[in-house]
Parts: structure tokens; C-alpha cells; sequence
């Protein structure tokens, strides 16, 4: 549109939303930017020259200089659009400017007054009074993380639209990391989904022992930020588009990389014996109660998706939506409208298992797995998978030594155990594997169930757990699914019976 045929704030409503709309940039559905557009045009309707001011930014892309477009600021900073809540400067910078923006990437020009940071009654919402600014690869090696993250931080409105959600990089201090996010990698390039996904060599890095590295971070393709209210963030670096759309890709992990294909074709099966029949079986949850039956998953069809549909569950689908509960609360069927498209369960190979997230909302995972991939301690984090994320959260041959390991350090710990009963003390090296941090007992200790659990995954679907969280338990979230994985199983079952390892006994 020429700018001789350019709306004034004199002109109606429609026709200036008509104008702004031509100026999208197409991140947004048609839907959700109109919505976002009329209520701005409306809420300047009264303020002729801010309207006009917006109307010249986004018409010549900034090129002539523009003035504050202010909005109330509301109670918590953001702002209601089409059902889903977001701030305000960012809303509108993704309509017009960068449809892939994060909000801890906008940063205010010298000449605002009202920019958002600056905490004014008012907030300005003009696109071109916002710079965006990425942020270089960080070396984590150096840093220390201090426990001052106040505690009103830690509740958050879960179902903002996820993006929103992201802390911002401002904020430097931190707590041991107990929530580690993953959003999509938005990688530039032209290759499709199905393209052999890359991965960090797990074998390279470790050879079998409890102790996990950490990760060297890699600059040229994602930013590790460590952030306040517990959690490290993983951004990807800013993508390009083709005909307009976000090019979504699966991540690249920090580190090394090769196919994941190419990996799993030149390494012989783990066991010879027959694949089971089902590779997975997958039982939900609500709260502490299971609803309906376990659903098993055929090793027919590798890829599983499990959604909040009302469709008849089998195959390849698990649909929760038709499932009833008599004791289901009103937040437990709150949380079960946002669960829409779910996500979908990939195994590949001999048995490592991916997931892609297909949800509106986040889904939070309990992975031995990427545990590790982060440095932590098996079971010690939550890790928050952003919509479209496509990421690795399963590795067959990792839990496979784990399970090795730990029956043998079991198995020496519970008869270097007896020994020391019987009187013969062993020597400081008899226990073969024990890290020093783990006490003769506490390695004898070491149960099946312990083992059973390296085999399982553990989702929630909207809702996190966890010191972010007002919930500190997977079993206090409204609705969570409990992956039970066959292989795996199968494997623990070979190991159990060329190294048994009796339960924990209490000592007397």
C-alpha cells in the first residue's frame, strides 16, 4: 500500500486495521492479529496522535520517526488477546517485526519513555521504539549459582501461551536448576522434520560412570543462559524464514554431533533377543489415580501420539479426552482442555525414544536421560519441553550401562556389606564403582525397583512440579502420563539374571 493511500486516525476503525493488517508479519494466525490489532486501534482511538504516530511506525517500517504508542499497563504487565496472555510490547514487535521473538530479547531505544522495562503507568507498544538483542554464547564453566531467587518468583500462570513464559536474560542470579527448558531449535535451513536429527555423543563424553559432565556449550547454534527461579534456559539462535513461515527443526544439542541415523547403523543390537510385542505401554494419571486402562503401544507403530481427543484410543493413538473419572476436580478438567494435540512418542532404533511436542502448552518430563545430557544428577531436574520442541529424552544403550553399573555396585556393596558383618573389613578399593559420595549402605541399598525405574519415563502435560512450581510432586499435577519402556525392561530382565541383586535388607 502507498503511502499517499495510508489511514489517518481520523478514518474508521476497519480501514486502519484493514492497513496494519497488510503489515503482518505472519507469525500469528489471521485470527489472532486481527484481534490484536482492534484492540489497539480502539484503546488509541481517543489519542489521535498516538494512533497516527503507530500508523506512520508500521506503514513505512519505521522508516520516519515515530512517537510513544502507550496502553495501561495492567496488574501483572500483560496483556489479554484472543483467550491467551502476553506482554504488550512483545505481542505487537512479533506482529510487525520478528514473528520468532522471545521476550528477554527486546530491548527499548534511548528515546522511549514509556518502554516497558521502565515500569510506567503507561507502556508503549510502537514496534520500532524496541531493539532486538541476541545474546552470545556464554561459558557456563566460570559460573556460580547463589540461592536468592525470591520466592514469589516461583508460582507462575501456567497457561500463558508458553513463550511468555520464558524468564527473562536480565535476571543473573540463580538456585541449583531444577526446571530445564528446551524450546524448539529454529535452525535456518531448508531440510523437513524428517531429516536425521543430530545429537551431543553420549559416548564420547562418559564410559559408564554416575558422574555427569557437564556440557560444553556451543555458540555457533544455541545460547545456554542460566536465569533466575531455578531454571536454565536454552535459546536458539535467531532462524530465517521461507515463504513467510518459522522453519521448525529438531534441536542441536551443545557439543560434537553426527546422525543419530548414521549412529544407530553401525552399532550391533544391545541383545539378541526378540523385540517384544509392545514397545511401550503407556498408563495416565491424575493426581495419584490411575483412569482407565494401560494403553499399550505395538512395536507395529513405532510413533505414538497421545492427545486430549475424544476419539476412540488404539494402534498408534491414545486419546485421553474420552477418559472419565468420578472424582475429577474442576482444576483437573481445566488442565485437561489445554492438553489439545499432546505429543508424540518416536522410538527409534533399538529402543531410544524422542519426543515431539504438538501441544499449545508445555509438557514437563522427568528424563534419566537428559539428566544427564544438563550435568545433573539422575532424578534431580524437570525438564520443560516447549511446543514443536523434537528432542531426545530416552538413550537405550546409556540406561543399559547404568543398569550394569548399578547392579555391580550393588552386588559388591552388599557383599563387602556382609563382610564387614562377619567381621572381615574390607579394603578401601573392594568396592568396585562406589562413588565416594555414596556410603557402603546407601549402594547396598540399591533395589530392583530402583533399577525399574531407569526404564520409565514420566510426563505432565500444562503443569510443572518441582520448586518452580507450587507442586513438588509429578502426582500433584492434574494429568501426567507414566511411560513404561519394554526394551528397556527386557534388558534390566538379562541383567537381573546374570547379576541378581536381593532387596534392601534394613541393618540390625
Amino acid at each position: 500500500m502507498s503511502i499517499t493511500n495510508t489511514p489517518t486516525s481520523n478514518d474508521a476503525c476497519l480501514s486502519i486495521v484493514h492497513s496494519l493488517m497488510c503489515h503482518r508479519q505472519g507469525g500469528e494466525s489471521e485470527t489472532f492479529a486481527k484481534r490484536a490489532i482492534e484492540s489497539l486501534v480502539k484503546k488509541l482511538k481517543e489519542k489521535k496522535d498516538e494512533l497516527d504516530s503507530l500508523i506512520t511506525a508500521i506503514t513505512t517500517n519505521g522508516a520516519h520517526p515515530s512517537k510513544c504508542v502507550t496502553i495501561q499497563r495492567t496488574l501483572d504487565g500483560r496483556l489479554q488477546v484472543a483467550g491467551r496472555k502476553g506482554f504488550p510490547h512483545v505481542i505487537y514487535a512479533r506482529l510487525w517485526r520478528w514473528p520468532d521473538l522471545h521476550k528477554n530479547e527486546l530491548k527499548h531505544v534511548k528515546y522511549c519513555q514509556y518502554a516497558f522495562d521502565l515500569k510506567c503507568d503507561s507502556v508503549c507498544v510502537n514496534p520500532y521504539h524496541y531493539e532486538r538483542v541476541v545474546s552470545p554464547g556464554i561459558d557456563l564453566s566460570g559460573l556460580t549459582l547463589q540461592s536468592s531467587a525470591p520466592s514469589s518468583m516461583l508460582v507462575k500462570d501456567e497457561y500463558v501461551h508458553d513463550y511468555e513464559g520464558q524468564p527473562s536474560l536480565s535476571s543473573a542470579e540463580g538456585h541449583s536448576v531444577q526446571t530445564i527448558q528446551h524450546p524448539p531449535s529454529n535452525r535456518a535451513s531448508t531440510e523437513a522434520y524428517s531429516t536425521p536429527a543430530m545429537l551431543a555423543p553420549t559416548e564420547a563424553s562418559t564410559t559408564g560412570t554416575t558422574n555427569f559432565p557437564n556440557i560444553p556449550v556451543a555458540s555457533t547454534n544455541s545460547t545456554t543462559t542460566w536465569t533466575g527461579s531455578r531454571t536454565a534456559a536454552y535459546t536458539p539462535t535467531i532462524p530465517h524464514h521461507q515463504n513467510g513461515h518459522l522453519q521448525h527443526h529438531p534441536p542441536m544439542h551443545p557439543g560434537h554431533y553426527w546422525p543419530v541415523h548414521n549412529e544407530l547403523a553401525f552399532q550391533p543390537p544391545i541383545s539378541n533377543h526378540p523385540a517384544p510385542e509392545y514397545w511401550c505401554s503407556i498408563a495416565y494419571f491424575e493426581m495419584d489415580v490411575q483412569v482407565g486402562e494401560t494403553f499399550k503401544v505395538p512395536s507395529s507403530c513405532p510413533v505414538v501420539t497421545v492427545d486430549g481427543y475424544v476419539d476412540p484410543s488404539g494402534g498408534d493413538r491414545f486419546c485421553l479426552g474420552q477418559l472419565s473419572n468420578v472424582h475429577r476436580t474442576e482444576a483437573i478438567e481445566r488442565a485437561r482442555l489445554h492438553i489439545g494435540k499432546g505429543v508424540q512418542l518416536e522410538c527409534k532404533g533399538e529402543g531410544d525414544v524422542w519426543v515431539r511436542c504438538l501441544s499449545d502448552h508445555a509438557v514437563f518430563v522427568q528424563s534419566y536421560y537428559l539428566d544427564r545430557e544438563a550435568g545433573r544428577a539422575p532424578g534431580d531436574a524437570v525438564h520443560k519441553i516447549y511446543p514443536s520442541a523434537y528432542i531426545k529424552v530416552f538413550d537405550l544403550r546409556q540406561c543399559h550401562r547404568q543398569m550394569q553399573q548399578q547392579a555391580a555396585t550393588a552386588q559388591a556393596a552388599a557383599a563387602a556389606q556382609a563382610a564387614a558383618v562377619a567381621g572381615n573389613i574390607p579394603g578401601p578399593g573392594s568396592v568396585g564403582g562406589i562413588a565416594p559420595a555414596i556410603s557402603l549402605s546407601a549402594a547396598a541399598g540399591i533395589g530392583v525397583d530402583d533399577l525399574r525405574r531407569l526404564c520409565i519415563l514420566r510426563m505432565s502435560f500444562v503443569k510443572g512440579w518441582g520448586p518452580d512450581y507450587p507442586r513438588q510432586s509429578i502426582k500433584e499435577t492434574p494429568c501426567w502420563i507414566e511411560i513404561h519402556l519394554h526394551r528397556a525392561l527386557q534388558l534390566l530382565d538379562e541383567v537381573l539374571h546374570t547379576m541378581p541383586i536381593a532387596d534392601p535388607q534394613p541393618l540390625d
